[in-house]
């Protein structure tokens, strides 16, 4: 099995290292320690973390996330190097791939793409296609508030539907960068829309694109 996650989980911790507690990120209104703290909440308080999509737990995910953006940063850093506790799910190397590999992709472009001098990362053939594999099956479901009909396409032509849906925008990319615009990073993804320049406009100004 392959452990994408687990080189995205250091990747991101040692980025958030050098960055530093007080680094702007893509995630808006956050910083590189409010980043850090949704991560480590994510997967050692599962009491909290279903705020993120819960609306009536949302008021003890805040208060959570109080408590570990209190915590010293250098903390944070190694709780997510270490990760998740036994009990958590996460543990579970199955899971761990599942459900963190495009957590921590998305997470470390967040902190990368909000630098002034950062640069593409080179990424093989092989995890391009493990992202795409992901997003095939989660495309409908990431693109469900899309304002437009939404394609995604593949240099070499494979498709896949996040939104049904007229007018219709093709967005073509490398899955990473595919991904990150279904995540709603569409500023900072590199891809190439067609499509009604009206519909273009909204997709890109869509504010709650992703999940």
């Amino acid at each position: 099995m392959s452990t994408f996650a687990k080189r995205e989980r250091l990747l991101l911790a040692d980025l958030l290292e050098t960055t530093g507690p007080d680094a702007p990120t893509l995630c808006e209104g956050w910083t590189t320690r409010d980043l850090a703290a949704h991560v480590v909440v994510r997967e050692r308080r599962p009491d909290a973390a279903g705020g993120i999509l819960i609306k009536q737990l949302a008021s003890r995910l805040d208060k959570v996330m109080e408590e570990f953006t209190a915590k010293p940063y250098e903390e944070l850093i190694q709780l997510i190097r270490t990760g998740p506790p036994r009990f958590s799910p996460f543990s579970l190397k199955q899971i761990d791939e599942a459900s963190n590999t495009v957590e921590f992709y998305v997470h470390t472009e967040d902190v990368r793409r909000a630098q002034p001098d950062w640069t593409a990362r080179e990424l093989d053939t092989v995890f391009q296609d493990a992202l795409w594999s992901r997003l095939e099956r989660t495309a409908r479901l990431m693109g469900r508030t899309a304002p437009t009909g939404l394609v995604l396409r593949r240099p070499d032509g494979q498709t896949a539907i996040a939104h049904k849906g007229a007018p219709v925008v093709t967005a073509t990319g490398e899955p990473s960068e595919l991904l990150l615009f279904v995540c709603g990073r569409q500023g900072a993804a590199r891809v190439a829309l067609e499509g009604e320049e009206s519909a273009i406009a909204k997709l890109r100004e869509a504010k709650q694109l992703g999940i």
